[in-house]
């Protein structure tokens, strides 16, 4: 528990480069290794397991699921790199995700702290099989989760509170898997 504290102090206190604020978007290969952290079932005792490598246009999200030792799951959190301004709060309704994709079905999740374990705001993809997609997600279609449940007295959420976003794959889709994550925008 101690080491997972220190790697969240860590990842609390980093910072993204290189963002186009006024635009509200981001390109994921201006990730720096402090931006990010994997969470796999191994923090459950499953044997799903996963990496990121930064590549020149995009990351490259993969690695295996496996449901042995009740795991099923394996994940990508990363800061948010948006920092939004009071008076664009009501100008931006949607998230806009470039991804290129394996055939298989993520989450995106947003979450409005830094910790390691809590409430997240998913929104469920199907990737179709090496195609680059933008998928537009409405900021109403997130909805809110813990470990799987639905939370129905959570309130709604703004961009401005979200602290972290992430990739999620589970759903018993055992074996390999590949996302590129290419470029993120709010709208």
């Amino acid at each position: 528990m101690i080491i997972w504290l220190s790697i969240l102090s860590m990842f609390a206190h980093s910072a993204m480069v290189e963002l186009n604020q006024k635009e509200h978007s981001f390109q994921f290969s201006q990730l720096n290794q402090s931006d990010y952290m994997i969470v796999d079932d191994g923090v459950m005792g499953g044997r799903s397991n996963s990496n990121l490598e930064i590549v020149n246009e995009y990351v490259m999200y993969s690695g295996r699921v496996s449901i042995e030792n009740n795991g099923g799951f394996a994940s990508l959190r990363m800061m948010w790199p948006f920092a939004i301004e009071v008076a664009d709060i009501n100008k931006l309704s949607r998230v806009e995700l470039t991804v290129k994709g394996d055939g298989k079905k993520y989450q995106f999740r947003l979450r409005t702290n830094r910790g390691f374990d809590g409430a997240a705001y998913s929104y469920s993809f199907t990737t179709v099989k090496n195609k680059i997609q933008t998928i537009e997600i409405p900021i109403e279609k997130f909805v809110p989760t813990f470990r799987g449940r639905v939370l129905p007295d959570m309130p709604k959420l703004k961009f401005f509170e979200v602290q972290q976003m992430g990739l999620l794959i589970a759903d018993k889709q055992v074996g390999d898997f590949v996302i590129d994550l290419i470029a993120l925008k709010l709208q």
